[in-house]
């Protein structure tokens, strides 16, 4: 019986291109599966230490869903730094405006708060409407 435990080799990792439709979705439902995708949980070559994950594309953020009153309650947070600095944006505002950050914003939660995580959240391409760039990487729709 062989105990070793497998560790994938960077020369071994295999990158993919992945679409995620995000219309109708909850915003969390969509941003865990990115999430998964982009850390490589989802293969079983996934090694924890290593950026074993693949690309990922999310389309129709603008008709992402908030459940419960999260549309009315929830607040998105920054803090320029200065005294006094903190700006507030409610969630039903960033949605209007820039639901593409919202969604960045809530993968980037779910990923490792490390370089690892940041070099994963290189490889996310979120877009409002249903037109992407990457075409040329003949990305596979994920259903989920």
């Amino acid at each position: 019986m062989n105990n070793t435990t497998y560790s994938a080799k960077k020369s071994e990792i295999e990158r993919k291109w992945y679409i995620l439709d995000a219309a109708n979705k909850p915003l969390g439902r969509v941003a865990t599966e990115a999430a998964k995708l982009l850390r490589g949980k989802h293969k079983p070559t996934f090694t924890p230490n290593l950026d074993t994950g693949d690309n990922v594309i999310i389309i129709n953020c603008k008709d992402i869903v908030l459940t419960g009153n999260k549309v009315n309650q929830k607040v998105y947070r920054h803090h320029s730094g200065y005294i006094g600095g903190m700006k507030e944006v409610s969630a039903k505002v960033m949605l209007e405006k820039n639901p593409e950050k919202a969604m960045m914003l809530a993968v980037k939660g779910m990923l490792p708060h490390n370089s690892l995580g940041r070099k994963s959240l290189k490889k996310l391409r979120v877009y409002s409407g249903n037109e992407h760039e990457q075409i040329a990487q003949q990305p596979e729709v994920w259903n989920f």
